[in-house]
């Protein structure tokens, strides 16, 4: 392992000297996006309408393959620690999976919406993307978008505190392998055809193993994962299908860690889409698509003496379907308009409980030798869990229109209106005026307001852990931002002050009851507000540096990251060589909890990057590095008895691409 650390750091500090060579060839250009294309790049996500990062009214960070690979990060999640305003680390709920920090909240109740290709994968048992699908590999992705602020006025709940759209790869034929530290080892594929003018197809496939590091706590925290999408583009007909599994045991489930955890998910998702219209002012589209999410879970929660230790979790599954009709509309006056309806149903189907005490006559769950099981078992109709079997249904309805007022100011004006039945309704508005000020200036104002409907398992959970309330409402936030857009042929630059009022917040409290440890409530009202900069330079085709820095004025809701910043450089040292480094600076976290634990975390610093070594035309290197000096650290998680879950430590993995 130090072998492999050192030759990773004297690799990348011997690149780092080489000088830079000024004329770099075509296939160069596989390694940067040139600052033109990045000033130019489209973005749809905010709007409904086609715009640039000038232009849309929305604080938006984008980020394509290129920039992906340079920054050495594997999982898709990952990415948001170098966007502002966002950071994502391993916290505890089911399983040790990504957990999202979103301008100053810390909630880990699914508060940021994440899509694939525009589907969401939020569900409506626990809320949070990652429970179910915690590892996307960035081989299969194309681009990844992020909305920073609230998006349910085109995207409804969960678009809260933010978006992160990932973009998969649709025109790519290539194969990627990979070996690395603490037993990885994977191979990713793209693969694409057109058969004629009407008829294309594509497929990505993943899969991933890591044997894991070694943690003081006596456990391991392996990965298994296997993705797989593909799609059929036939005239105007669109079928598209994703599958993915993931395995993420033994290291930390349910605040205890055990050689004995168990956490298992799977993602089903199929969908078709349909364009009625297409021409210069009208484009219609009607779509349908039913996702299916499993997760089979177990965690430690209690340790006897002199009897085998007690472990629970969930056996759950949940479906949602989607229909959807869509409109885009140019008038003769240039104002745009948007619009869409939406249908969905997000159901339960299963609550079952995975546990290693069980009474088969009572149906209960019982610690005592009489009902230890041999292992863990699955029991699929687990009576106390009977009420988890919930419906949502919601009706919904959206519109936005581009006004482009004068060549200097564009308005956007737009609304949706959620009905989610026997739970609440909700209306987010939005409102944006884009000023351009000249050619290297544009000033923003944006006001939105978004929602999160409670699931599930904050609603009816009954375990050991967590017991729900019917009761909870939906949380609501109102968000005004002002943004300073800067850019020349040379630099680009951004300012957003952002003001957050918060409203029924749904926060995890410790319970006085016998039954379980922890409640859910509408536990209170606040605001926060903040800063968020990032600018990118490129001097010339061959160097660029990236800068983010974010500031809250306000302690974080949930201790969390009240600073945090990072800094990305890429070189190309010729037309076969590129060296990209990154920095991650977060500030000190400190909390003391209600049983009087005290968690400090000092300010750190993780360094990161990635070597490509260009082959030749069809086939490259590259070497990754994450956490590259193998700094300690721990991320803070109130479920855990001290707050600490500890920081991944070194990854390092060599990854070799042949492009066919």
């Amino acid at each position: 392992m130090d072998l492999f650390r050192c030759s990773a750091l004297f690799t990348i500090a011997v690149a780092s000297t080489s000088p830079v060579v000024a004329n770099a060839t075509e296939e160069q250009d596989l390694f940067s996006l040139s600052f033109e294309d990045l000033l130019n790049v489209q973005v749809d996500i905010a709007s409904k309408t086609n715009e640039t990062l000038s232009s849309v009214p929305s604080t938006i960070s984008i980020f394509s393959r290129k920039q992906i690979q340079a920054l050495g990060v594997d999982n898709a999640y990952e990415v948001m620690n170098f966007v502002p305003g966002m950071q994502s680390t391993r916290g505890d709920w089911v399983g040790a999976v990504p957990k999202d920090h979103a301008r100053g909240v810390y909630l880990d109740s699914g508060n940021v919406l994440v899509m694939i290709n525009g589907e969401r994968i939020n569900e409506s048992s626990f809320g949070k993307a990652s429970v179910y699908l915690p590892y996307i590999p960035v081989e299969v992705i194309e681009k990844i978008e992020f909305i920073r602020g609230p998006g349910s006025a085109l995207y409804g709940s969960n678009a809260f505190l933010g978006v992160m759209n990932i973009v998969t790869s649709k025109e790519r034929n290539a194969l990627q392998f990979v070996v690395g530290n603490n037993g990885r080892y994977g191979a990713t594929g793209q693969f694409n055809r057109i058969f004629s003018d009407n008829t294309r197809i594509f497929v990505n496939f993943a899969y991933e193993h890591k044997d894991g590091e070694s943690y003081p706590q006596g456990v391991k925290d392996p990965l298994e994962a296997i993705y797989l999408d593909a799609g059929i583009d036939y005239k105007k007909l669109q079928l598209r299908a994703r599958y993915n599994e993931t395995s993420l045991d033994e290291f930390l489930n349910l605040a205890g860690y055990s050689k004995q955890n168990q956490h298992n998910s799977d993602n089903t998702f199929v969908g078709i889409k349909y364009n009625w219209i297409n021409n210069d002012k009208l484009k219609l589209d009607s779509s349908y698509s039913f996702t299916k999410h499993n997760i089979s879970s177990a965690g430690l929660i209690a340790t006897f003496d002199d009897i085998p230790d007690f472990l629970v979790g969930p056996a759950w599954q949940t479906t949602d379907s989607k229909f959807e009709t869509e409109l885009s509309y140019q008038f003769d006056n240039q104002w745009q308009l948007a619009a869409g309806i939406e249908y969905s149903e997000a159901k339960q189907t299963e609550a079952g409980v995975r546990t290693s005490y069980y009474d088969f006559d009572s149906e209960q769950i019982i610690i005592d030798p009489a009902f230890e099981q041999q292992g863990i078992v699955s029991v699929m109709d687990f009576p106390e869990f009977s009420s988890l079997k919930f419906t949502f249904e919601t009706l919904s309805a959206y519109g936005q229109l581009k006004i482009p007022y004068s060549d200097a100011l564009t308005l956007f004006i737009g609304a949706r209106y959620d009905d989610v039945k026997d739970i609440d309704s909700k209306l987010s508005p939005r409102l944006a005026g884009v000023y351009k000020i000249n050619s290297e200036h544009t000033v923003k104002l944006q006001y939105g307001e978004s929602f999160r409907t409670p699931v599930t398992n904050e609603l009816f959970s009954n375990d050991d852990v967590t017991i729900g309330n019917p009761s909870l409402r939906s949380e609501s936030i109102k968000t005004t931002e002002l943004v300073w857009h800067y850019k020349t042929s040379e630099l680009q630059a951004n300012a957003v002050l952002f003001y957050n009022e918060l409203n029924d917040f749904i926060n995890i409290e410790p319970t006085l009851s016998d039954d379980a440890l922890f409640t859910f409530t509408n536990s209170f009202n606040t605001q926060n507000s903040g800063i968020e900069l990032d600018s990118t330079w490129q001097s010339s085709k061959n160097f660029s540096i990236t800068g983010t820095y974010t500031q809250y004025f306000e302690d974080p809701i949930n201790a969390s990251f009240k600073r945090f910043a990072s800094i990305i450089s890429s070189y190309n040292l010729s037309d076969s060589w590129q060296v990209s480094l990154n920095l991650l600076w977060r500030d000190t976290v400190e909390v003391s909890s209600e049983t009087g634990a005290h968690f400090k975390q000092s300010a750190y610093s993780l360094l990161g990057g990635s070597l490509k070594w260009q082959l030749n035309n069809n086939s490259q290197l590259m070497l990754k590095a994450e956490n590259l000096l193998g700094k300690k650290y721990n991320a803070f998680d109130p479920r855990i008895d001290n707050g600490a879950v500890a920081g991944t430590t070194e990854e390092l993995s060599l990854h070799y691409q042949f492009n066919f």
